[in-house]
């Protein structure tokens, strides 16, 4: 049995769903240890709201934040064997979910798991379709020797529910000091090539999804390229993207077809827009920073770059 869990949730300005997400704690089946919330600087009520519901609230400065290292400053906070990561915009999806991700560590060779994202009630097409495509009802333990199947995708993964061991995520060196995203993918490669496995849960279930916009996916592929370009060990070990993004597109399109043809078009626009975003993100050393820093969604990054 494990000695502890401890759940943390990184926020900014979390509005009125935050609570929702608090309320679905509450209701778990297993009660964590602590319910850590590192807050930056929000402007609405996010660490009343926190503190309300009997979380531990740590402040840092907005112009901090960074995905791994606010992430590892968390894991440092904590004690707990079992660490699990939540965003501040998602909602457990029963009273098993936290249970449901901590037995995959019963396996002593899992370093760690996550759980299936359902989308949100009033989701678009677009947006169902992206849950649906990278969260299957069928769980899955990923190693190192599904590379040749998977490509990249055999280190996937998601904090908006993931849960880490806390040995397994020392022996690889924690979640890295400076990314400007996939902090997440960062420790599970490490942990794959380490001889861990990561284990998808399709029971533990949150819902969680989003509607971008065609420019708010150009920004965020723009941040994904630049990741893959600055961490090229990780192309070189797993494989390339861009079949994956071949193979995404194709099943979009089949969905759409069926369920909301008036979106194929904006569909289109937007896959068009990750594609240039991403190749430009693996260019990014050819651009000046006040350019990154416009195409980018993370634009604080840049600050520590």
């Amino acid at each position: 049995m494990f000695k502890a869990l401890s759940l943390i949730i990184p926020t900014l300005n979390a509005g009125s769903n935050f609570e929702l997400l608090l309320q679905s704690i509450k209701k778990q089946s297993i009660v964590p240890h602590e319910v850590i919330v590192i807050d930056s600087e929000s402007d609405d009520a996010t660490p009343q709201v926190a503190l309300k519901y009997g979380c531990s609230v740590i402040s840092i400065r907005r112009k901090d934040f960074n995905h791994g290292a606010t992430r590892q400053f968390g894991v440092e906070r904590s004690g707990a064997d079992i660490v699990v990561f939540l965003t501040q915009d998602t909602i457990l999806a029963s009273a098993s979910s936290l249970k449901n991700i901590i037995d995959c560590f019963n396996d002593p060779t899992v370093g760690a798991a996550y759980g299936r994202q359902l989308p949100h009630l009033h989701s678009s097409p677009i947006g169902a379709h992206a849950r649906l495509f990278n969260y299957p009802p069928e769980s899955r333990i990923k190693t190192m020797g599904d590379a040749a199947e998977l490509g990249i995708k055999t280190a996937f993964i998601s904090n908006s529910f993931a849960a880490y061991r806390r040995a397994a995520l020392q022996e690889v060196g924690g979640f890295p000091a400076n990314v400007i995203l996939s902090e997440d993918t960062y420790v599970a490669a490490k942990m794959l090539l380490a001889g861990w496995k990561v284990y998808y849960s399709a029971d533990a279930q949150v819902y969680h999804s989003h509607d971008y916009t065609v420019w708010q996916e150009f920004k965020r592929y723009f941040d994904i390229g630049v990741f893959h370009g600055r961490e090229s060990w990780l192309r070189e070990a797993f494989g390339q993207a861009e079949g994956e993004g071949f193979r995404y597109v194709c099943s979009e399109l089949r969905y759409l077809w069926v369920s909301g043809k008036r979106f194929i078009p904006k569909a289109c626009l937007q896959n068009l827009a990750k594609l240039v975003g991403y190749k430009l993100g693996l260019h990014e050393k050819l651009l000046p920073r006040w350019v990154k820093k416009r195409l980018s969604a993370n634009k604080q990054y840049w600050a520590q770059a």
